[in-house]
């Protein structure tokens, strides 16, 4: 047993020695401004480690200053999704999508407000909200067979709720279909197809809301203005 311990510890420092070996020739690949051959190496990490926030944020990076800003937004979003307390993913996804005329931030809402919303992630959450669940079936049963404590238990069954409302929220944004426009100009159209007109032309970087697909179309919402239609499936970048 304990060999198989050692075995599965040496494995596993193994792995991470060769991951932070490989994170640092990136690394320098980007400092010297190589950001092409940077970009395949943090990709290839990607592979093996899917859910690496630093990951997605360093493949923005270097798409962003090889000029992608919609390939650098989908990667920052990502990076923000997996780790949105960073205040440097915070920052680049707002700028990318500021200098898209986009905004990170909704119109009205304080930037302390927006952080504590997005203070936890999805998982920390879902987490949180089932131990306040049984902390509230734990104080519900007390009240009832006890008759004790029963101001605690509404506090806590109001404090529930609220918990309740912000991870359903949350799962509502965070499951929300979007995309990005990945070339420097895509055109909307009012059907799919390229013999329906165009109605608008959108600049890359732009953030969409999927609806429906045909072919090799999909129709959209582009969120910054309001406007519906369809694009080329291959002008969009899916997060």
């Amino acid at each position: 047993m304990k060999r198989l311990a050692f075995l599965f510890l040496f494995v596993l420092l193994n792995a991470f020695s060769l991951y932070a070996v490989d994170f640092q020739e990136a690394e320098e690949q980007y400092r010297e401004g190589h950001f092409a051959t940077a970009l395949g190496q943090y990709e290839q990490l990607l592979r093996n480690y899917p859910n690496d926030p630093n990951l997605y944020y360093n493949i923005g990076n270097c798409y962003f200053k090889m000029g992608s800003k919609g390939l650098a937004t989908a990667n920052y979003y990502r990076a923000f999704k997996l780790d949105p307390r960073d205040a440097d993913i915070r920052h680049n996804l707002s700028l990318s999508l500021q200098n898209s005329g986009e905004k990170f931030i909704p119109s009205g809402m304080p930037e302390i407000l927006h952080k504590a919303f997005f203070s936890l992630t999805q998982t920390e959450l879902q987490g949180l909200f089932h131990l306040s669940l049984w902390i509230v079936c734990i104080a519900g049963c007390v009240w009832l067979f006890k008759r004790r404590f029963g101001r605690m238990t509404l506090t806590l069954l109001c404090l529930f709720i609220l918990i309740g409302i912000w991870y359903l929220w949350r799962q509502q944004l965070d499951n929300q279909p979007l995309a990005v426009v990945a070339v420097p100009v895509a055109e909307l159209r009012s059907g799919p197809g390229e013999n329906f007109p165009a109605s608008a032309n959108i600049a890359q970087g732009h953030l969409l809301l999927l609806q429906d697909n045909k072919d090799r179309w999909q129709q959209v919402i582009v969120k910054s203005q309001g406007i519906k239609g369809w694009m080329q499936s291959s002008s969009l970048e899916k997060i």
